[in-house]
């Protein structure tokens, strides 16, 4: 537990500070903006390798802008062993996702953003192709919609609605072609580098907040009273410096392993990192952006992982209608986007060889994918967007890379080692450090994971400095499941529809 009042004994040239954020993306801007709305006294400091915010996992171009709320990701709703739909996966990230509505819709009203800047209502659809597929959809529409939480999903495998929801995909296809599709109106289109940009440039505009950009945290020793000396290198002239802190947050996407490692905490052991790469077709041609209001998202390929799930996003950024399709994924030994073709190798310790091999030989099938879609021609990547445009003009598309993303392979007693899609916190049991590890659905649930780290590292500020009452007033469902209180779950959305200018059904 961390206590956020200053201690004796730093060095005289180590500055002191209550919090360090590590990484200036939507994970680190979002826990910064809550904790001085809890204390706005608080002193925080942002160090950030590149020359500002949002330059890799965040940036619009690097992810999909998907609000992910487990509305059109089949990958959330897995068949069970006797044919029935899971949908426990796709209900937690389905109300993980209104809790950063809450917290969006709070900051708007308090006049810190406005929704335009980052937030587009765009419809969520589930597009199948097959027998067996559609099949599939049914049992997972009526599953869904057995729930409070997804009411207002539609279902149709009539091909005049079909054209009318998604033109683009429906034209020019065999009409004797089985589909089907879902619709969510209230789905979002989220621009997470605007919106952490309105973030960081609200912090800065609070007293107690320093962000230093171009400065890499080389780094993290724990000192006999328990504070942590963060080091730091200037990336353009070398030079060093450090802070005294008895908190930190890791929140540099790929980049949280290695320093995680850095900090030496038991905790840390047996976790090594899988990174994927990916690559888009983009196109910005008017007649087709215009005309395709949906993010639609189909099956995924057996053997790969959930960030290659193929979809064909209408995307809104800096006003401007954009499609992308993808992504294709590959493999990096990279750990960021602008990182090092050594990073991989560099973290491999003698705790994390064994789990690494496990999943090597687990795991086989998702090596051979990305090795073969490391390969693919050009041509194979507008086969696989003419499944969802049969009418597709290559002329209309370039490619476009997307951001770099590390899954989370970690120690298992039974096989040695597993590799685990989504996130994870592992952070030193005191509290006093904490790393966000893993993808997605990564930033859509930014709020969802700032609200655990305050509970898990700022258990007495919680519920003996009022922070508990505090965050209620920003998020209004905290401590109550929008999963069971179903009346709660309506009221909250359709307020937070109302603050951030979406549909509500």
């Amino acid at each position: 537990m961390v206590d956020i009042a200053r201690a004796e004994g730093a060095e005289p040239h180590d500055r002191e500070v209550d919090v360090v954020l590590v990484g200036a993306g939507i994970m680190s801007a979002t826990l910064g903006v809550t904790l001085t709305e809890l204390q706005p006294d608080l002193s925080i400091e942002m160090f950030e390798v590149l020359q500002r915010e949002a330059q890799e996992s965040s940036s619009a171009w690097n992810n999909a802008g998907t609000g992910h709320a487990a509305l059109c990701e089949l990958n959330y709703t897995p068949p069970r062993s006797d044919g029935s739909i899971d949908i426990s996966k796709a209900l937690e990230v389905n109300v993980e996702f209104d809790l950063s509505r809450q917290l969006w819709s709070y900051l708007v009203r308090t006049g810190a953003m406005k929704p335009e800047s980052f937030i587009h209502p765009v419809p969520h659809i589930s597009f199948v192709q097959g027998a067996d597929h559609v099949a599939f959809l049914q049992k997972r529409h009526a599953a869904l919609t057995a729930h409070p939480n997804y009411h207002g999903m539609e279902y149709t495998s009539d091909r005049q609605r079909l054209a009318e929801w998604i033109p683009l995909v429906m034209e020019g296809r065999d009409p004797a072609e089985v589909v089907a599709a879902t619709r969510m109106i209230t789905g979002t289109d989220v621009d997470y580098g605007a919106l952490t940009s309105n973030l960081v440039g609200y912090l800065r505009g609070r007293p107690g907040f320093s962000a230093h950009f171009s400065q890499r945290v080389t780094d993290l020793e724990r000192r006999p009273d328990g504070r942590w000396r963060v080091g730091t290198k200037d990336a353009k002239s070398g030079s060093r410096g450090s802070v005294v802190t008895k908190f930190v947050f890791l929140g540099a996407g790929g980049g949280a392993l290695p320093l995680l490692q850095k900090s030496g905490i038991p905790e840390a052991d047996g976790y090594a990192g899988f990174p994927v790469s990916g690559v888009w077709l983009r196109t910005d041609k008017a007649t087709l952006a215009g005309r395709h209001d949906a993010k639609v998202y189909g099956m995924a390929a057996v053997g790969s992982p959930p960030m290659s799930v193929p979809h064909l996003d209408a995307r809104i950024i800096e006003g401007q209608r954009h499609l992308l399709f993808g992504p294709y994924a590959g493999f990096s030994t990279r750990y960021l986007k602008h990182g090092s073709l050594t990073d991989m190798f560099r973290s491999m310790r003698a705790d994390n060889i064994g789990p690494m091999l496990a999943v090597a030989r687990d795991d086989f099938d998702l090596t051979e994918y990305l090795v073969g879609q490391v390969f693919e021609s050009k041509g194979t990547r507008f086969e696989a967007l003419r499944a969802f445009l049969p009418r597709l003009e290559e002329v209309d598309w370039r490619e476009e890379v997307a951001g770099q993303r590390v899954q989370i392979i970690k120690s298992d007693p039974k096989r040695g080692g597993v590799l685990q899609f989504g996130t994870e916190l592992v952070g030193a049991s005191d509290g006093s450090l904490v790393a966000l590890l893993g993808a997605s659905p990564g930033a859509s649930t930014a709020a969802w994971v700032a609200v655990h780290v305050l509970e898990r590292c700022f258990r007495r500020e919680m519920t003996e400095q009022g922070w508990n009452a505090r965050l209620k007033a920003i998020i209004p469902s905290y401590g109550v499941s929008l999963i069971d209180d179903a009346g709660l779950c309506r009221r909250v959305r359709a307020e937070t529809a109302e603050v951030l200018h979406l549909r509500n059904v």
